[in-house]
């Protein structure tokens, strides 16, 4: 059972990296959200969302007895939070408009993932599965706001005009 929540936990392998897990997990997610919306599969995002978030709470344990307190190689809660990011986005289905909304939202993601202004540090220091699971979800909704934002302010940016 270790095996597989160590699996599901670092984001099927992409946070066991060495260097940057949370990146690379939150583009690994990111990956799999260009498929499906190249699938036209959009309601799977949310599905997405849950599952993440499901899972991040139940292996969250886990990791903290195994690696320590609020591990870095536990990726699954950018998983929940990069998958936030993209509720309610409109893709376009033109593949250059996509990319660049996904990028767009993942490097909001990374910023409000990484630096955690706006009290995401004080909802992180609850500590165990909530904290961990919830600075992630907060970092998503706020990289939401932004790019629905930007989205609103400059649809040319976006090829949405």
């Amino acid at each position: 059972m270790d095996h597989l929540k160590y699996f599901l936990g670092t984001g099927l392998y992409s946070g066991a990296l060495p260097k940057a897990p949370g990146t690379f997990g939150s583009l690994a997610v990111t990956a799999l959200i260009f498929g499906l919306i190249q699938a036209q599969i959009y309601g799977a995002i949310l599905i997405l969302l849950i599952l993440a978030s499901l899972i991040s709470l139940w292996v969250s344990g886990y990791f903290e007895d195994t690696f320590g307190k609020d591990p870095g190689c536990l990726v699954m809660d950018e998983w929940a939070g990069q998958s936030l990011v993209f509720i309610g986005i409109s893709f376009s289905g033109d593949l250059q408009t996509d990319l660049t909304l996904l990028a767009a939202g993942f490097l909001l993601f990374r910023f409000f993932d990484i630096l955690k202004p706006l009290g995401i540090k004080k909802v992180q220091d609850i500590g165990g599965k909530w904290g961990i699971l919830t600075d992630d979800l907060l970092a998503g909704l706020f990289a939401l706001i932004c790019l629905k934002s930007l989205i609103f302010v400059g649809p040319s940016v976006f090829g949405m005009v």
